[in-house]
């Protein structure tokens, strides 16, 4: 996208700049149908004016207003220029990170563009790609370290991220076989009391990681690379006495683990292998009194050579947005509630 020098208006602490859209980049895929890209822009910066005639875009208002708009739509170029649509989700995101960046809230040099333009994996007709910049750093940090844990609420991709780069691995030979646990908690049942076989009161505790791997892999193939071992979904308590080799594990739900079935699962770790850990320590189902593994090996593993926690926020949810809400709305009455606890 080319543009303007920026010029003063008379108003003191105003500024303008002016935007030309390249002829092969259609309108509508830096507006949006029927604008809503643009009124996505506009609802974001309600103080500046922006104005769009043919294909040239123009902001004026304060001048810090006016310097974001411009990187947005900037960003917003570099991203249709791969090819990639943007969406009004990529859009409000893309302006949250601009405006952590501007506010010094961002620790690092990552833009929008880079984040939204990331690919891990394309099956199936669609992509999958970090949405957040926390969730491009839980990807990078998966690339980069040995184990990495994945903590933060429900919504926020930790566990779907990391299927996506252990089939990615697989794919690439780096690993020989996929390994996804979970620990089998009762939330409110209890196993023995479930009707079936062994396999299907455990079924369920699993399913998830096998609807991930559904939208990631050829469904007709999936039954074939369990047969062979190359993927295998298990109970956490099927892992002990195990030493895992040229394998990428994935331990979900790991909130549900003790710290003693937390320190076995850690120590499965074999040659040329791969750790992931995900959980959210504020859904915690063990029976009252016992410690999550995953709340105590923060404060055992932190600063470890080879250790890495990623931490995701409501600010990653890419669910509805309802949930991010419904997340802070659990924050702070937790906060409240342990405030007058005296905790």
């Amino acid at each position: 996208m080319t543009q303007t020098p920026t010029a003063r208006t008379p108003a003191e602490g105003q500024a303008r700049t002016h935007f030309t859209v390249p002829a092969n980049h259609p309108m509508v895929t830096v507006l949006g149908s029927g604008d809503s890209l643009l009124r996505v822009i506009e609802r974001a910066f309600p103080a500046a004016d922006i104005h769009v005639r043919g294909n040239k875009i123009s902001a004026s208002g304060s001048a810090a207003d006016v310097a974001l708009v411009q990187r947005l739509f900037d960003e917003m170029m570099l991203v249709l220029r791969t090819g990639q649509p943007m969406t009004e989700d990529a859009v409000e995101r893309s302006i949250a990170m601009l405006r952590a960046s501007e506010n010094g809230g961002a620790d690092g040099p990552e833009t929008p563009a880079e984040v939204l333009t990331q690919n891990i994996l394309s099956s199936r007709g669609r992509t999958i790609r970090p949405k957040t910049l926390n969730q491009k750093r839980y990807v990078d940090a998966i690339d980069h370290h040995t184990i990495v844990f994945g903590i933060g609420p429900a919504g926020t991709g930790k566990t779907y991220l990391a299927m996506a780069k252990a089939v990615q691995a697989l794919q690439a030979k780096q690993v020989n076989r996929i390994i996804l646990t979970r620990p089998a908690v009762e939330a409110g049942e209890r196993l023995g009391f479930l009707p079936g076989t062994l396999y299907e009161k455990i079924d369920p505790y699993l399913r998830p990681l096998y609807d991930a791997l559904h939208d990631m892999l050829d469904p007709d193939s999936i039954p074939r690379l369990m047969a062979a071992g190359t993927i295998e979904v298990a109970p956490l308590a099927y892992m002990r006495g195990r030493t895992l080799n040229d394998a990428f594990i994935i331990l979900d739900e790991a909130q549900n683990t003790s710290p003693e079935q937390m320190k076995m699962f850690l120590t499965r770790l074999g040659f040329e292998s791969k750790i992931v850990i995900t959980g959210d320590i504020t859904q915690v189902d063990l029976p009252g009194g016992t410690k999550s593994g995953l709340r105590q090996v923060q404060d055992i593993l932190e600063g470890l050579d080879d250790v890495h926690f990623s931490r995701l926020t409501s600010q990653d949810v890419v669910r509805h947005k309802l949930v991010g809400r419904i997340v802070d709305a659990y924050e702070k009455y937790d906060s409240r509630t342990d405030g007058r606890n005296g905790k």
